[in-house]
């Protein structure tokens, strides 16, 4: 066993997961992953963050995490058309064809008393009243779609995602005798945690796939 071997098995072991899960199907829900750190006011190592340094996901640390169940993970997330630099950077670290992405399509929602306080976006006006653009993009069924059209590949599904709209699908594999890896962020419905035979708490794998970057305007 090489040291890159050996790194890997230190990893599985410190994560709890045996040679019983067997092979691993990685699918990662990016546009669900994003969003872990970014309330965090403390680094890996437990540090205050400076006032403009915040934690986000760094593609490639996450692509050598993910090495450690499968070196296939596939990658889904939603891109503004206007900015294709990340799509090129995820297809470099993640490989096109593992890459799965679509345009973010921009949905209407019109603003209650309470969201009008703490409105931060661009706001608009009709004869409805005032509302911004939300980004929407959700890749539930594609997700769903490629773990069925792939279940003869693999023993266990390891699932980056915390979305509850994922149980029907654990449940299904499950009966087909899989099993199931949930890593998430932040809570989860007792439902969603029920649906799966392990979950890995996010903030205990934070030093292997972020890194500080400077917030915008700093």
């Amino acid at each position: 066993m090489d040291l890159a071997d050996l790194k890997k098995q230190f990893l599985l072991d410190e994560l709890g997961i045996e040679s019983s899960f067997g092979k691993m199907l990685v699918i990662i829900d990016f546009g669900n992953v994003d969003y872990w750190f970014e309330e965090d006011r403390q680094d890996a190592e437990n540090q205050a963050l400076a006032e403009n340094e915040k934690l986000v996901i760094d593609l490639d640390r996450l692509k050598e995490f993910c090495s450690i169940f499968s070196d296939s993970p596939r990658f889904y997330y939603g891109h503004d058309p206007a900015y294709l630099g990340f799509l090129q950077a995820t297809r470099h670290v993640f490989g096109k064809s593992r890459v799965i992405t679509k345009p973010i399509q921009k949905v209407r929602h019109y603003l209650s008393k309470e969201e009008e306080s703490i409105n931060t976006r661009d706001k608009f006006t009709d004869i409805t009243g005032n509302y911004v653009f939300l980004p929407k993009c959700n890749f539930d069924v594609e997700m769903t779609v490629d773990s069925i059209r792939l279940i003869d590949e693999y023993d266990a599904l390891v699932l980056f995602s915390g979305d509850a709209d994922f149980i029907s699908l654990n449940r299904y594999l499950r009966k087909k005798g899989k099993k199931i890896i949930l890593v998430k962020g932040g809570n989860i419905t007792s439902e969603l945690r029920g649906s799966v035979d392990k979950v890995i708490n996010a903030q205990n794998i934070k030093r292997h796939i972020t890194k500080k970057k400077q917030k915008p305007g700093n």
